[in-house]
């Protein structure tokens, strides 16, 4: 499976880029929100997807990992497929379908074309608790606070709670103090655990 392309962006449209790779070319469906963060630069990283099915190998491609896990995500709930996602991806953010689908907003994932109210209760219902392990996964802090949630979430592991518990906290602590120690950062957790 072909899991990321990092070459050449020969093309760049809205909903789809060619990457030349080793002087390969390859064709790759984007959402709206991708083709937003790809700069027009030579060179270029996606992280993609491939879909395979008896007439077509189709890749889309994704500027973020989140992104993608949450591409792979819709297209495992029954009737959502590969064009759905993407279209949902393209109207609301990777951060705004995470969001809805945890507080189980069924207008917001209604709002997108091509979904229905049951197709939007299904999403939540399928996704709520797998959709967590997502929530972070692109989030960038400085590096110095990179090394502190992680040195707090090994901690907090080793107090017994999941890293998918902790892993939500965590980035809320530093969302709102980015320079927390990592002791301040476990004492402020472990309150709200």
């Amino acid at each position: 499976m072909i899991t990321q392309l990092a070459g050449q962006l020969i093309e760049k449209n809205p909903t789809n880029i060619i990457v030349d790779c080793g002087g390969v070319g390859y064709f790759v469906n984007i959402s709206l929100h991708t083709f937003g963060l790809i700069k027009n630069e030579e060179c270029v990283k996606i992280f993609t997807h491939l879909q395979v099915r008896e007439d077509a190998h189709t890749l889309f491609g994704f500027a973020e990992k989140a992104e993608r896990e949450v591409f792979r995500l819709l297209i495992g709930v029954s009737g959502i497929g590969a064009s759905t996602a993407r279209t949902m991806l393209s109207s609301l953010t990777p951060q705004q379908v995470t969001e809805a689908i945890s507080q189980g907003d069924v207008a917001t994932i209604q709002s997108v074309k091509g979904i229905g109210l049951k197709t939007a209760q299904r999403v939540i219902i399928d996704l709520k608790d797998k959709i967590l392990n997502v929530v972070g996964l692109d989030e960038v802090l400085p590096s110095q606070g990179n090394t502190q949630k992680e040195e707090a979430l090994s901690a907090l592991e080793t107090l017994g709670y999941t890293r998918k518990q902790s892993d939500k906290v965590v980035a809320g602590i530093l969302k709102t103090d980015p320079e927390a120690s990592v002791e301040t950062i476990i004492k402020l957790a472990l309150k709200k655990l």
